[in-house]
């Protein structure tokens, strides 16, 4: 692993809903048109995360104000998605951050249930998951994923995670200092329900309002209890088998 987690921070006070990120986004990736579907109620086109929409900007109208972030796979410390994998096309990278291998992927899709941000989808052509990879191959050759670079306000900032989570906090207590108090962060601590995230975010409102989950948990946390409640349930009725056929008379 490498020695430092590298990851997402996206200041949403600076973003500007130009979309670069998702343009940068399918072009680099290779990522297919996703509809591009006008709701009419909002100038928000891509509507969610999913197989072919990696990056998302999400448009919100509160109180006569835009509230836009960029939404993107959370890379999660704790991934449930990795839990539940049965051919390891899901795999955790030396940056630390979670990636779909499609060649492995056979489709099953467990990993879209287990997610608990409704991150990762299947593509209706091909069955197989797909989502964010952080841009493995161009942090393998030493470069930042596109989206990042892509940003004209510097909304999404990449780099080793204690470095972001810092500067994240740092521009929370100046947005305090100048009168902004909505202003908090989301996802960066370690203490959450999924051990904190890879990809965290300055947001002025509410975790709802962005379509967020305000308490996310790890949906397998459970498994190992339930496996030994299982094994326990399967030992007993083993036992109760052999006694009624040692009761039985030849």
């Amino acid at each position: 692993m490498a020695e430092q987690r590298m990851g997402f921070f996206t200041d949403t006070t600076v973003c500007i809903g130009c979309k670069a990120c998702e343009v940068a986004c399918k072009e680099w990736n290779d990522v297919p048109d996703d509809g591009f579907v006008f709701r009419a109620t909002s100038y928000d086109n891509t509507g969610s995360l999913g197989a072919s929409t990696w990056r998302h900007v999400a448009f919100v109208e509160q109180d006569g104000r835009w509230l836009m972030m960029s939404d993107v796979c959370k890379h999660c410390t704790h991934a449930a998605c990795l839990d539940v994998c049965p051919t390891g096309a899901l795999f955790r990278t030396e940056f630390d951050t979670v990636v779909v291998q499609p060649d492995v992927c056979n489709g099953c899709g467990y990993c879209v249930p287990a997610c608990p941000y409704g991150v990762i989808d299947r593509r209706e052509d091909d069955g197989r998951a797909w989502k964010c990879t952080l841009c493995y191959d161009r942090l393998r050759g030493g470069m930042e994923p596109a989206c990042a670079k892509a940003c004209p306000t510097k909304s999404i900032q990449f780099g080793p995670l204690d470095e972001l989570r810092e500067r994240a906090q740092e521009r929370v207590e100046r947005l305090h200092a100048e009168g902004m108090t909505d202003a908090r962060l989301y996802g960066e601590s370690p203490d959450n329900g999924v051990g904190g995230t890879g990809a965290f975010f300055l947001l002025m409102d509410e975790p709802e309002t962005y379509g967020l989950p305000p308490d996310p948990v790890v949906t397998t946390r459970d498994l190992p209890a339930m496996w030994r409640w299982a094994g326990g349930a399967a030992l007993a009725l083993a036992a109760g088998v052999a006694v009624c056929f040692a009761g039985r008379k030849p």
